[in-house]
This record gives structure tokens, C-alpha cells and sequence, in this order.
């Protein structure tokens, strides 16, 4: 009996081992397919404008002019998205300006100047803003930070400043939570030696942790501009959704994100309409991926240092 207890127990091990490959291997194989499923759904879609619908990548990518139900003298459509792109970089870049003197501060706060603190009632509440909806965020820029650019700025308060003062709290979390494990993830090592050469705790902060963190931090820039970037629905409430080229902070203007949903459910499929909103999908899939492809090369560099 005892042999073959022995003789059946290294079976049954390479059954469920070869059960395991099998089902974590079915697994990858419907995540890639999903992937590539959504990369070649939205870039066929989106390139159906240039191919099919006659619209010149020039027009579309330099124009100023977005009223697609209307024609130009030159009998071309116009699909002018520059304002709607300039918009997206213009709240992007700027929200994570203002996001990332708070968040690299509480950051290093929460894990240099009061550990503990920061481990037991800081990093719960980054956690807590991190799970608040976007939409509840909206509500507050609209009803907030509207009225006071509205009475500080004059105007209608709705722009770009609007629109990125909104973002620049909803990726604060985002951006906290990544830089906080940059920061932790700096071997003791490091201190110590500079504290041994005299250095003091702000010293060894700036010269030490944070060069020794980079890699992570700019890691959780990069994160914070891509959600930047893909926000649809609070943006949409505060930055006036006007598909004009930004004249300023303080006037309206719109971006990839706050057009797509305004438009998306209006239009019947098919149309020209339509095909060029999946062009605007399309823009965002690449700025999406292109952030994705920094942040492996911030990785990639920082293991190599």
C-alpha cells in the first residue's frame, strides 16, 4: 500500500500542477485577447475618419474649428480637434503642477518626518479619497471652486484653472500613495551612511531619499497625468465644455474627454459623426499607452541605477 501511496501522490501532484498551468495559462490568453481586442476595435473605428470618411489627419489634428455637421469652403468637414487636444494637455500638465508639491510633501511627511502617524491615520485617508467617485468631485468644483474663480476672476468660472484645480485633488491620492512607496522603498542603507557623515534629516531628505526616489516619483507623476488625461465626467462639469482653443485659464474650453460624452450617445453609428468621436477615442488609447510606455522606461532606468 505504501508504495503505491508513493506512486500516486507524484501523479496527483503533476495533474493539479499541470491544471494550475493550464488555468492561469487560459487566464493571460483572455487578457491579452481583450487588449488587443480593444486596441484594434477603437483604432479601426477611429481610422475609418481618414480612410473612409475623406477627413485629411491634417485638418482633424491641426484644425481649430470642431463642428462636424458643417462643412468648410473647401468641402471638408470640420473636425478640428486641436482645441479639444490642447485643452486635455493644457488641464493635465497643470493639475499635476499643482498636485505634486502637496503630494510629494505628504508624502514625504507620512514616511520620513512621522512614520507612524502617517502608517495609521494619513494613509487611510488617502485610501478613503481614492475610492470617492469622480462625479462626487465634479459636484464639488461646480458648486465650489466654480463660484470662487467666478468671483475672484470674473467670468463665467468655467476653464481650464476650473478644470485642473478639480483634477489636481482627484489624482492627489494617486500620486501620494505611489511617491509615499518611492520614498519607503529607499534602503536604510542610504540614511544611515548620510547621517554618518553628519548630514541632517532635511539633508538627507533632499539629498539622499528623493534623488534615490526619483524613479518612483516621476513613476507616480506619470500615473497621475494619465488619469489626468482620460477624466471625463468631473472635467466635463467645470471646464465649460466650449471646443474652442484656449484663450486663458478663466474661459471656457473642452477637452478630448468632456466631448467624447457629450457626443458619443447623440450620434447613430455609422455616421461621420461618430467616426470621428472614435478618432478622439482613438487619440486618447495612444496618450494612454504612450504614458504606460514612459512609466516601463522610468522603471527600466531606475533598476538599471
Amino acid at each position: 500500500m505504501s508504495a503505491e501511496k508513493q506512486a500516486v501522490q507524484p501523479t496527483s501532484k503533476r495533474s493539479v500542477e499541470h491544471k494550475g498551468r493550464v488555468i492561469t495559462g487560459a487566464c493571460v490568453v483572455v487578457v491579452v485577447a481583450l487588449v488587443v481586442t480593444l486596441i484594434f476595435m477603437v483604432c479601426s473605428r477611429g481610422l475609418t475618419t481618414f480612410f473612409f470618411d475623406g477627413v485629411s489627419p491634417a485638418a482633424f489634428f491641426a484644425g481649430t474649428t470642431w463642428n462636424p455637421h458643417q462643412m468648410g469652403d473647401n468641402g471638408q468637414y470640420l473636425v478640428g480637434a486641436l482645441p479639444m487636444i490642447a485643452g486635455s494637455f493644457a488641464v493635465t500638465l497643470l493639475s499635476c503642477l499643482i498636485s505634486l508639491p502637496f503630494s510629494l510633501g505628504a508624502a514625504i511627511f507620512m514616511v520620513e518626518i512621522a512614520p507612524g502617524f502617517g502608517r495609521r491615520v494619513l494613509r487611510p485617508i488617502i485610501e478613503l479619497l481614492t475610492g470617492i467617485p469622480s462625479v462626487v468631485f465634479g459636484l464639488v468644483g461646480l458648486e465650489l471652486v466654480v463660484p470662487l474663480i467666478r468671483n475672484a476672476a470674473g467670468g463665467t468660472g468655467y476653464g481650464i484653472l476650473a478644470g485642473s484645480l478639480v483634477l489636481a485633488f482627484m489624482i492627489l491620492p494617486t500620486v501620494t500613495s505611489l511617491a509615499a512607496d518611492a520614498i519607503d522603498s529607499v534602503p536604510e542603507a542610504y540614511k544611515d551612511g548620510s547621517y554618518g557623515l553628519g548630514c541632517t534629516r532635511w539633508q538627507t531628505i533632499v539629498h539622499v531619499v528623493i534623488p534615490s526616489a526619483l524613479p518612483g516619483i516621476l513613476t507616480a507623476v506619470i500615473m497621475g497625468m494619465s488619469r489626468s488625461f482620460g477624466e471625463a465626467l468631473a472635467v466635463q462639469m467645470v471646464v465649460g465644455n466650449a471646443a474652442q482653443m484656449p484663450q486663458g485659464l478663466f474661459t471656457p474650453a473642452a477637452t478630448l474627454t468632456s466631448v467624447l460624452t457629450m457626443g458619443m450617445g447623440n450620434e447613430a453609428m455609422g455616421t461621420m459623426f461618430n467616426d470621428v468621436l472614435w478618432s478622439l477615442a482613438m487619440v486618447l488609447l495612444v496618450m494612454s499607452l504612450f504614458f504606460i510606455l514612459i512609466v516601463h522606461l522610468i522603471g527600466k532606468k531606475g533598476a538599471a541605477k
